[in-house]
């Protein structure tokens, strides 16, 4: 019996493991079809493979990067896993670099898995006093030669901006492929792939969600081959993103553009609050003037914003001091602005960065905020309230 069509509105969440196929000339052409790694096959398989709800929210995610095509996994260290995965060649990969200043997780990815368990050539950039030495990136991508060049538009969690331009430049005078971690960037302040990237990665668990009860992880791209790759790599891999996830994903994207239009102005006027006050040291946002990068972020997003992450220094007469207050701060902030470590949520959340980054940034008084899109008057008295009381 033929089943009726249901005239529903939204996207129908799709639970199946595998499809019906039918019949054997059907399974067939299917498995056939398969061996092309369509985006968006005609005939459905397994889920695993691809399935047609999780296929409609990369529909979704493609419409803002302005992309022609993205895929969903399970977080974003699946991501970046596939990213970087469709470069590995066996004995013919050549060397991978990455700039150091970049999430922590993928940090520990390249010690952990790609060095320590797959024994890949990887070497890192690193920067100097907050800023990129741009003769130093030339000269080893000469001497390298380089697979990729890995990097982030804004960095964690000194909000370093990156000058975009140029790093593409280069590393395309030295042939090597570009993948950019957006997630702190988001499409909102720049598309990658429209100034020239090969991939671009999120962590969807971040701002496209902004809810904080989803992982995800998006890979975008325009190059055909390099989405096949990502296709048969996710599917072997096993990088599966539910479809209820998916399904739940679609309806927070599309308030994507709303939200962080808002994030971006809070931290905006919060950044400005904060670097006013006594009892507040530096602080690190890429729209204030005081911003060692503040040329690179406007020549990168216009006026359209300078995203929704800060960081600021609490001062203190020494380390002891200032750790103290530190504990303080976040003590009494305990049931408005929680410490949870993530970012991205309409709710406001900090993270100390001693505890966090402590080998890299031993920074006792340094609070790295995500804000969020609560009424800012409301943010300024919490935030200010704890301040006074230190």
């Amino acid at each position: 019996m033929k089943k009726k069509e249901i005239n529903a509105s939204h996207t129908p969440l799709y639970r199946e493991a595998g499809f019906n196929l039918q019949n054997s000339k059907r399974t067939k052409e299917a498995f056939a079809a398969e061996l092309n790694h369509a985006h968006e096959p005609d005939d459905y398989i397994y889920s695993r493979y691809r399935n047609p709800t999780v296929v409609a929210v990369e529909k979704q995610i493609m419409e803002l990067e302005e992309c022609n095509w993205a895929l969903l996994v399970e977080t974003g260290m699946a991501a970046i896993d596939v990213a970087v995965s469709v470069f590995q060649k066996g004995a013919a990969t050549r060397p991978w670099l990455f700039f150091h200043e970049i999430y922590g997780g993928t940090n520990s990815f390249i010690d952990t898995v790609l060095i320590k368990r797959r024994d890949l050539d990887v070497h890192r950039f690193y920067a100097k006093e907050g800023l990129y030495d741009f003769v130093e990136l030339e000269r080893m991508l000469a001497e390298i030669q380089p697979e990729f060049l890995y990097f982030e538009a804004v960095s964690n969690p000194m909000l370093i901006v990156a000058d975009v331009k140029r790093i593409m430049e280069l590393a395309k005078q030295y042939s090597a492929r570009i993948i950019v971690d957006n997630t702190f960037g988001t499409p909102y302040l720049w598309k990658p792939l429209l100034d020239g990237a090969d991939l671009v990665i999120h962590s969807a668990t971040k701002y496209l969600s902004g809810h904080g009860n989803i992982t995800a992880g998006v890979i975008c791209g325009n190059d055909e081959e390099l989405m096949k790759e990502a296709i048969e790599y996710r599917k072997w891999a096993g990088h599966f993103f539910s479809p209820d996830d998916a399904y739940r994903l679609g309806t927070q994207v599309k308030t994507f553009e709303l939200r962080f239009r808002k994030h971006c102005e809070n931290a905006m006027e919060l950044a400005e609050y904060l670097e006013n006050h006594p009892k507040i040291g530096e602080v690190l946002y890429p729209g204030l003037e005081s911003h060692p990068t503040r040329k690179e972020a406007v020549a990168l997003f216009g006026d359209k914003g300078f995203g929704g992450m800060l960081t600021f220094d609490i001062k203190g007469t020494s380390d002891e001091d200032k750790r103290e207050k530190c504990n303080r701060f976040i003590a009494a902030l305990e049931d408005t602005i929680p410490l949870v470590p993530t970012l991205g949520e309409v709710d406001t959340i900090l993270l100390p960065v001693e505890p966090v980054w402590g080998a890299k940034y031993p920074l006792p008084g340094v609070i790295r905020l995500s804000v969020g899109i609560e009424k800012i008057e409301k943010l300024k008295g919490w935030i200010g309230e704890a301040l006074d009381n230190l």
